[in-house]
């Protein structure tokens, strides 16, 4: 006997699929979305397509506007922005995820640590936690760079020691907000009735921790993650633009800015390209967070 059509029971959506069916509804993420793997295309294939070396000298180029030979202008020695654009793309948004990728690490592990202990663990936690949100960073930033800077160059080469160094200390003063936001949602999950369950069936703590309640507190980490991302692509600019990042031949989006600051009035593109760059990643980044948070909030309907 066939089932009536009213009968039937519509097959439902994986979280995965209902994730992306909200975050569809979100088109300002969505074009964000679209935008930043623009940006990661450029960067990560560009210099196949523009292949014009990024430190090529050419002093009968200087200071030139945009242009069909040098589509983004030149800088004061003639060297093709374009090209340095694309080059210094790829470290900005390295240093972006890998600072991200960090303090996620950092912060998932102290803050599961506190959520799901009690008593003294859990205070000295916070207040190591605490600790780290009442130091100042940029003046901390600033020592660490001039302390270690020269020792990792002599060990690692001058670009990967200084990557190093760079997200170490922004992924290191990063972490604070996700092990606050993990150990409220370990607070929140440790009670409820899947959890208890889970105990009174035997269940280790380790597998109520990994099977039962960090995948349900991902949601607001990967939120807090895209986030972080923004704040490291500024942090790394900023260090770059004060002189205390790459070294001068490592052209980032920041040095770049760094370069230009002597020639806004005679070459304002110098500094308006990177400082575009900059704008768009960071926004973008961020109403992909606002589409995150839409998509994997479980209480909002869309």
């Amino acid at each position: 006997m066939s089932v009536p059509m009213s009968l039937t029971v519509p097959r439902s959506n994986s979280p995965g699929a209902e994730a992306w069916r909200r975050f569809k509804r979100h088109k300002m993420a969505v074009l964000s979305l679209v935008v930043l793997l623009m940006m990661v295309a450029a960067v990560v294939l560009g210099p196949l397509v523009w292949t014009l070396a990024v430190n090529d000298i050419d002093f009968t180029a200087r200071l030139k506007g945009p242009s069909w030979r040098h589509p983004l202008g030149t800088d004061d020695l003639g060297q093709d922005l374009l090209a340095r654009m694309l080059y210094g793309g790829r470290i900005s948004l390295a240093v972006g995820l890998a600072a991200m990728g960090m303090a996620i690490t950092v912060g998932v592990t102290i803050g599961a640590i506190a959520g799901i202990s009690r008593g003294a663990v859990d205070g000295a936690l916070m207040w190591l936690t605490d600790l780290f949100l009442s130091l100042p960073q940029l003046p901390l930033l600033l020592l660490l760079i001039y302390l270690f800077r020269d020792t990792l160059k002599a060990n690692f080469g001058p670009e990967v020691g200084v990557f190093i160094m760079i997200v170490l200390v922004i992924g290191g003063f990063r972490w604070m907000p996700v092990a606050r936001l993990v150990r409220a949602q370990f607070f929140s999950l440790r009670e409820k009735e899947f959890v208890e369950a889970a105990r009174a069936l035997g269940a280790t703590t380790t597998r109520q921790v990994w099977r039962h309640i960090l995948p349900n507190a991902l949601g607001p980490v990967i939120v807090a993650g895209t986030i972080d991302v923004a704040a490291a692509i500024i942090a790394e600019s900023t260090l770059s633009f004060l002189g205390l990042g790459f070294p001068p031949d490592i052209p980032t989006w920041g040095r770049i800015l760094y370069d230009s600051k002597d020639y806004l009035d005679i070459a304002p593109h110098w500094a308006m390209f990177p400082g575009l760059a900059i704008f768009l990643a960071v926004l973008t980044i961020n109403f992909i967070g606002d589409g995150l948070r839409d998509a994997l909030d479980p209480r909002r309907v869309l």
